[in-house]
């Protein structure tokens, strides 16, 4: 009997079949690696977004033509290709008669030179992002420059290389959309794989859930920098804290050497010292006289004091490496610990030092744990900045960026030690309350929206007041924590259509 793959070895087995088949990393080459490895039917979806991109580029010329293209979108709602190939014929067939096309005038006027430079330079700046894979693309564009530059524009020829264009633009930038999404998703099984295969992830953590959370859409160049700053952080912490660990090693390898050879020392020490006192104890008993005796005493005594020195000076050894081995050790824990510490800033928001939203689910967890073991209430709220997008527009994206952390501060002031603040997304923050239910956890959104009308935010010269809307749920024993998100949400979507500034018990 042949053993059974799981999904995760179909999936890694699957990318290894794209890569060694030189295939493009789109969902449809991964579905058809994966569902040959799985004996799996390789039933092509119905790709109802391109047709969908179609129609929409088909321009209609006459009443039939558009009832036709009424029937299309309806064939391409129920999914049927049978409707689709008869509405598309039926388009085709109610085409005007060639007298009537001929019949329409070549030259209109109402482009401008000006505005047809002005295209030509648009359609230069948008093809570098779709790539030169399209050969159509690089085609249709080569034509409506050519069209856009000749002298005496001639509208009917622009209209239709600018509709030829615009259509496989359209299929160009859905495949481009896609090879993203399958590239995001490569980097995710990539980072989840590392994260698996570490044997010590105490410190990789962080900067798995750091990545992870940042290679969700959308992707910002000042959240990757930031990224790449912190990671290059812990990177160069990574370096010293391994070549430290190497340099300790050698040391406790050289002191155990040391100890031993102590050891060994102390030993023979020992053993001379025994052979002379034993020599001297046979010779005292053969003494006759007093006058002989005086020195065996003084052998003795020698012996004795040179045993005493050398254990004393064993005693300072062996506690000398102990206290070096102490401090090695200190060292090598204080290195981690600031590991560990730069490898945690990865779990927070680059802008406000919240807890993003893996900090967030690791919060979660923790607290929802803790409040089942206690059998202690737990609420959280969910706020939203009032009137955010209009404080971006008007005053810009910097001051927008500044009312966040601005919100996030006076929160930090304002919360119990016990409370955590992360940042949900966009304007939206959350805050974990233990022991606390949900009418407890109203009252501290009322203190915080206090506080913040207490702080005046200042951008510039200009004094903005901030505000936000809260929902507030408490979470019940068997509830999970993106369930009580939700109820929160809920509750303050209502607060935000009551009037905005305020809070409502989910």
């Amino acid at each position: 009997m042949s053993e059974t793959k799981n999904p995760s070895e179909i999936a890694r087995e699957a990318f290894k079949q794209l890569v060694a088949r030189n295939l493009s990393p789109t969902p449809a080459n991964y579905q058809a690696c994966y569902n040959e490895i799985a004996k799996l039917p390789n039933i092509t979806p119905f790709p109802e977004p391109p047709l969908r991109q179609i129609a929409l580029a088909l321009v209609a010329k006459g009443e039939v033509q558009q009832k036709c293209l009424e029937q299309l979108d309806l064939a391409i709602g129920k999914r049927s290709w049978q409707a689709v190939q008869e509405a598309l014929l039926a388009f085709i067939e109610a085409e005007p008669a060639p007298a009537v096309r001929d019949a329409m005038p070549l030259h209109l006027p109402g482009v401008s030179p000006e505005f047809a430079q002005r295209l030509a330079r648009f359609v230069e700046g948008v093809l570098p992002a779709l790539g030169e894979d399209n050969e159509r693309v690089v085609e249709y564009s080569g034509e409506l420059l050519q069209a856009l530059r000749q002298p005496g524009l001639d509208l009917t020829q622009l209209q239709e290389a600018l509709g030829r264009l615009t259509h496989q633009v359209l299929i160009a930038a859905e495949e481009q959309v896609e090879i993203k999404g399958s590239l995001l998703k490569l980097l995710h099984l990539i980072i989840e794989n590392i994260g698996e295969l570490s044997l010590d992830d105490s410190w990789l953590k962080g900067q798995v859930d750091g990545l992870l959370a940042v290679v969700v859409p959308p992707i910002t160049l000042r959240h990757l920098d930031e990224m790449e700053r912190r990671l290059r952080d812990v990177m160069q912490k990574q370096s010293v804290a391994k070549q430290r660990s190497v340099e300790a090693q050698e040391e406790m390898r050289q002191m155990l050497a040391a100890f031993i050879q102590r050891l060994a020392n102390i030993n023979e020490s020992s053993t001379t010292f025994q052979g002379r006192i034993e020599d001297s104890a046979r010779q005292i008993e053969q003494v006759k006289r007093i006058e002989d005796l005086a020195p065996l005493l003084k052998d003795v005594i020698a012996a004795t004091r040179s045993m005493a020195e050398e254990t004393s000076k064993s005693r300072e050894e062996l506690s000398a490496l102990q206290e070096r081995v102490l401090a090695t050790e200190a060292e090598l824990v204080q290195l981690h610990l600031e590991l560990d510490n730069a490898s945690a800033l990865a779990r927070h928001d680059p802008l406000t030092d919240a807890l993003n939203r893996k900090g967030l689910d690791e919060a979660l967890a923790r607290e929802i744990a803790s409040m089942r073991r206690k059998d202690t209430p737990l609420s959280l709220a969910l706020l939203d900045l009032d009137n955010f997008k209009k404080l971006n527009d008007e005053l810009g994206h910097e001051a927008g960026d500044q009312a966040l952390i601005h919100l996030a501060t006076i929160a930090r002031g304002s919360m119990r030690p016990t409370d955590t603040l992360a940042r949900y997304g966009g304007e939206e923050f959350v805050i974990l309350m233990p022991d606390t239910n949900v009418e407890q956890g109203v009252e501290a959104m009322v203190r915080l929206q206090r506080e913040l009308t207490k702080a005046i935010f200042l951008t510039g010269n200009q004094k903005v007041l901030i505000t936000f809307s809260a929902g507030v749920a408490q979470l019940t024993p068997e509830e999970t924590g993106a369930d009580a998100i939700k109820r929160a949400d809920k509750a303050m979507y209502l607060a935000k259509r009551a009037g905005k500034n305020r809070v409502i018990a989910g």
